[in-house]
């Protein structure tokens, strides 16, 4: 006589499951992203190497008392880990062009590289928002090269993150499984509401300056 057994539970799906652009569109946001802040990179290095050939050169970034490369290459945040910051730059957003530049022709990555990936982006991703509170709170310049490294460095660690959550490469601890399904389902909106809160800040710390020109 055959025991009935009982019947299995589904597997759980992971968190953005449900959501395959996040994957389909990492590639390109890779290679673009990286290509993006690797250019940034290349001309606030160019620029920092003229500097240093050159004391009085007066880089084409700096357009006025706010928007200066000049005022931030001259500080000690410009080379917070013993090296210039645009030489840190331009070998992480090197690798990351890369990265995305073989996935996009059909590489398959072993879960390892996807945490040393992963390790990367939260690295990129803690050190700009440092150059930003720096830069804002600290400085008192912009530097715009830098600015579009935030602006890419953001979208690759967040997409970076999903993609990882989404295949598994990344545990999720159950009580986190809805929270992180929902901000996967609306990836977008996480990106539009940093970039409006740093754009807000932007405003108040310089709102002095800017307004004098209004």
């Amino acid at each position: 006589m055959n025991t009935p057994t009982a019947p299995r539970r589904a597997a759980a799906s992971p968190p953005g499951a449900a959501t395959p652009v996040i994957s389909r569109a990492l590639p390109w946001l890779l290679t673009l992203g990286g290509g993006a802040g690797l250019l940034a990179a290349l001309a606030l290095l160019v620029e920092r190497i003229r500097v240093l050939a050159d004391p009085g050169h007066v880089p084409a970034c700096s357009l006025d008392p706010v928007l200066s490369c000049g005022t931030v290459m001259a500080t000690p945040q410009a080379e917070v880990l013993g090296v210039p910051n645009p030489v840190i730059g331009v070998v992480c957003f090197a690798v990351v062009t890369t990265v995305g530049a073989a996935l996009a022709a059909g590489a398959r990555l072993d879960r390892w590289f996807w945490l040393g990936l992963q390790a990367g982006v939260v690295f990129g991703a803690v050190f700009v928002h440092w150059l930003i509170f720096q830069s804002l709170y600290r400085i008192g310049a912009l530097c715009p090269y830098c600015v579009v490294v935030w602006a890419v460095t953001v979208p690759l660690f967040w997409y970076v993150t999903l993609h990882n959550v989404r295949s598994a490469h990344l545990p999720v601890p159950g009580w986190a499984a809805g929270p992180l399904d929902l901000l996967a389902r609306n990836h977008t909106v996480v990106l539009t509401v940093w970039a409006l809160a740093v754009v807000g800040a932007v405003a108040q710390a310089f709102w002095t300056y800017w307004s004098t020109l209004l």
